[in-house]
């Protein structure tokens, strides 16, 4: 076993370091951001309240990855359980400049004080394995994005304790009104699911959102992202607003 486990590490690394020299001409990019935000919604459902969700992200080329995290101020302790903390790893690559973006991402949400994070069995791993698969249409006027999302490992088990292969499908459509930068947002499930709690007993319209983003002018060379979010969720009745401010150089 042990031995199988240095040839894998072994041979990632070589991966790793093939993709690295072949790809030494091309652009890379790091990428170091925050947000702060008034609560977190997660497609269309609350999470918990205010929260700081930093980035860390590397790309080059059309070879992307990224940490993505969520914690909320409760701290070590919660009244409800375990206070709030979710790490999501994701690799993507871009298929051409124009062509679809295909995922594959490790989401564990299991809370402050968990553990466990490096339990994989399939029957008592708190991860999630997703993958993705997104096309942006190569329009300026029509500059509209698809994504279908398939849990296809891991935590995602229905009543029965079989994986359930919960999916989840989002629109996005970009677009400007004078210095506010929007976005509009329609996401589904086309079946029952039993990750995210909608309750749903099959399709379900779950994430109907409008993004406003801009920037506050502090100085002529520094001015600070802010954005405000209206959500609904007709699967549960319910509805959010949410306010942030992004740190970034």
């Amino acid at each position: 076993m042990k031995r199988l486990r240095n040839n894998i590490f072994a041979t990632a690394a070589v991966a790793v370091a093939c993709i690295l020299g072949t790809t030494s001409a091309k652009a890379q990019e790091f990428t170091v951001q925050g947000d702060l935000v008034s609560s977190y919604v997660w497609r269309g459902v609350y999470q918990t309240g205010a929260s700081f969700q930093p980035t860390l992200g590397f790309s080059i080329g059309d070879f992307s990855v990224t940490a993505w995290g969520s914690t909320d101020f409760d701290g070590n302790k919660s009244s409800e359980g375990l206070a709030s903390k979710e790490i999501d790893l994701t690799a993507a690559y871009t298929l051409g400049e124009s062509g679809p973006t295909l995922s594959v991402a490790s989401l564990w949400w299991a809370g402050q004080g968990a553990g466990k994070y490096f339990n994989f069995k399939s029957h008592e791993t708190a991860h999630f394995f997703e993958a993705g698969l997104a096309y942006t249409l190569p329009c300026e006027k029509l500059p509209l994005s698809m994504a279908w999302y398939l849990m296809f490992a891991g935590a995602d088990k229905n009543e029965e304790g079989k994986q359930n292969y919960s999916s989840y499908c989002e629109l996005n459509y970009p677009f400007s009104v004078k210095s506010v930068d929007l976005n509009a947002t329609v996401g589904f499930v086309p079946y029952k699911t039993y990750t995210v709690g909608y309750g749903n007993s099959g399709f379900a319209f779950t994430n109907v959102a409008l993004k406003a983003t801009t920037a506050i002018r502090i100085t002529d060379s520094f001015s600070l992202p802010i954005f405000a979010q209206a959500i609904w969720n007709p699967c549960l009745e319910d509805t959010h607003l949410v306010f942030g401010i992004t740190l970034k150089p």
